[in-house]
């Protein structure tokens, strides 16, 4: 059975914790946009208070996220047991982009392991946590987390890194504009997110 509540207490906060992956889901105001939803691994996952979370997030091919949190600040965080007592948690929230060279980037990175490929922090303000039974998600044994990603962006280097982000992550699919796109071309302020 399904449970609300208005923030995250101790048990919340342990069970996140505890997960390898989450999942991240925003979605464009337009009604024609495409709905996202994306995988996270690595240990980018931060809890910053009751109501306040943050991830890292590292140069992927798209940027869907920051556009639609550019667009509207909506945001939702999923987690699911995949070994243990079956269970779900999901966080709603109002989310926004935190790029590098910022004092609040400046503020925030020490929270974070480091990675290469490292782009922005996307940082949410939670107004809702629900939790749900989970009976269906299969168990699955964690083995580790994949290296890929990273050494991608080891070999890309900094000059490449910024010349991939510069090409592939300033819009979304739909051409909505994201905050690494203000660094390459004149783009309407972003859309104000609570903070």
């Amino acid at each position: 059975m399904s449970e609300l509540f208005d923030s995250m207490n101790d048990r919340h906060m342990e069970f996140i914790r505890a997960q390898h992956m989450f999942f991240v889901a925003s979605a464009p105001t337009t009604t024609e946009g495409h709905v996202n939803t994306s995988p996270k691994g690595l240990d980018c996952f931060r809890i910053l208070g009751d109501r306040t979370v943050a991830y890292l997030d590292v140069t992927g091919s798209g940027n869907e996220t920051s556009a639609h949190l550019r667009d509207n600040g909506r945001i939702t965080f999923m987690f699911c047991a995949f070994d243990g007592a079956p269970k779900n948690l999901r966080l709603y929230g109002r989310g926004r982009t935190i790029l590098p060279a910022t004092d609040e980037w400046n503020e925030l990175i020490p929270n974070f392991s480091a990675y290469p490929g490292a782009r922005q922090i996307i940082i949410a303000g939670i107004h809702q946590v629900q939790t749900s039974c989970g009976f269906a998600v299969p168990l699955y044994d964690f083995v580790a987390d994949r290296d890929t990603l990273t050494k991608w962006a080891v070999h890309h280097g900094p000059d490449g890194l910024e010349q991939y982000r510069a090409t592939r992550n300033v819009r979304s699919i739909d051409g909505l504009p994201t905050e690494i796109g203000t660094r390459h071309q004149t783009i309407e302020p972003a859309a104000s997110v609570n903070r």
